[in-house]
């Protein structure tokens, strides 16, 4: 059973921002909500209204996840479930098949530029093996010094923040972690 934690109650970039840009630039950029709020639930309907594609909650800000994913199915978004560092891979298995995307974060959240850690890799590897046709993203310290560890481990998808917005060239940064990740999916492909 997931221990209730709290996270911050206000959002960085809330649904009316993301109506804003769901306006502006259309409908094929794919919007990842990751809300590291308390109470998740408060928020699926306005960011679906708003024009998101993807909600993604922390197991640890819920006391019924499956209430949750049900709700987000409902509003007609793909479902996230992130991880913070201290809760177990095994917190999320019973919920794995009812959702699109796990995502294992690599820092605390909450503050930009923490240093990755390296150990979450396990859980991430662990998730590859279990379902290995789920979407792993990794959130948290990951940049051309740190994506070889999280492609090999399994993941597939990355966010990566101050790596990118810190580089004197971005668009080398996400060619970087591009590429990277495809050539690790193409591996393991041909590896079974």
């Amino acid at each position: 059973m997931p221990i209730f934690m709290h996270f911050v109650p206000n959002l960085t970039f809330g649904h009316p921002m993301v109506e804003c840009l769901r306006k502006s630039v259309g409908q094929d950029p794919f919007f990842d909500m990751h809300m590291m709020v308390s109470r998740p639930e408060q928020w699926v309907k306005p960011m679906a209204a708003a024009g998101a594609n993807q909600y993604t909650f922390h197991i640890e800000s819920t006391t019924n996840p499956g209430n949750l994913i049900k709700e987000i199915r409902e509003s007609g978004m793909k479902v996230g479930l992130a991880l913070k560092p201290g809760t177990t891979v095994e917190e999320l298995a019973p919920w794995a098949n009812q959702i699109d995307m796990a995502l294992v974060m690599t820092v605390e959240p909450g503050f930009g530029g923490q240093k990755f850690m390296e150990d979450m890799m396990s859980k991430v590897s662990w998730l590859r093996s279990q379902f290995p046709s789920l979407d792993i993203e990794v959130d948290g310290g990951v940049g051309p010094d740190t994506i070889h560890k999280c492609a090999e481990a399994g993941a597939n998808m990355i966010v990566s923040g101050s790596a990118v917005v810190g580089s004197d060239d971005p668009r080398s940064v996400i060619a970087l972690l591009r590429t990277v990740v495809a050539e690790a999916i193409q591996k393991r492909s041909l590896d079974r």
